[in-house]
C-alpha cells in the first residue's frame, strides 16, 4: 500500500508538515503498543470521540481504560493513500487505508487533528473495515 497527498490550505506547508510527523509518531505508537505515547497524542477531556470497528469511546478517560487492555496490531500492518486535509493553520483531518498480510478487508481510519498548547492532538477518531474489492477478472 502506498501513496498519499496533501490538500488544504497550506498545501503541504508547516501544518501538514507537523500533522504528517505527529500521525507517523501515532502509528508508530500504535504498531508498538506505546500507550503512554499513545494517551499523549490524543486530545485531554471529555470531548474526545473514538468510533472503533467493534466499540466506542468518549473521553479521555474511556479511551485509556479501552487502550489499556488492547493488544498491539498484528505484524504487518501497511497503509495505503494517507491524506492530509489541512482545514486551517490549528486543524487538519488524516484519512489513511490500512491493511494486514494476512487480512482479506481493508480498514479505514480517519483523525481529526487539533492544535493545543503547541503540540497537535487526535480530536476525534474514526475505525472501520470493509470487505477488500474483488480482483477483475482476467
Amino acid at each position: 500500500m502506498t501513496g498519499g497527498a496533501t490538500r488544504g490550505p497550506e498545501q503541504g506547508g508547516l501544518a501538514a508538515a507537523e500533522v504528517r510527523a505527529a500521525f507517523d509518531r501515532y502509528e508508530a505508537a500504535l504498531r508498538s503498543g506505546d500507550l503512554a505515547t499513545m494517551a499523549e497524542l490524543f486530545d485531554e477531556g471529555d470531548q474526545v470521540v473514538r468510533f472503533g470497528i467493534a466499540d466506542e469511546q468518549r473521553g479521555a478517560a474511556a479511551l485509556a481504560a479501552w487502550r489499556a487492555v488492547q493488544a498491539a496490531p498484528r505484524p504487518g500492518r501497511r497503509l495505503e493513500g494517507t491524506t492530509i486535509t489541512v482545514l486551517c493553520a490549528d486543524a487538519a483531518v488524516v484519512s489513511t487505508r490500512f491493511a494486514y498480510p494476512d487480512r482479506p478487508r481493508i480498514g479505514r481510519q480517519q483523525q481529526t487533528w487539533v492544535r493545543r498548547g503547541g503540540g497537535w492532538r487526535i480530536a476525534a477518531a474514526h475505525v472501520s473495515e470493509i470487505d477488500a474489492p474483488a480482483m477483475p477478472p482476467p
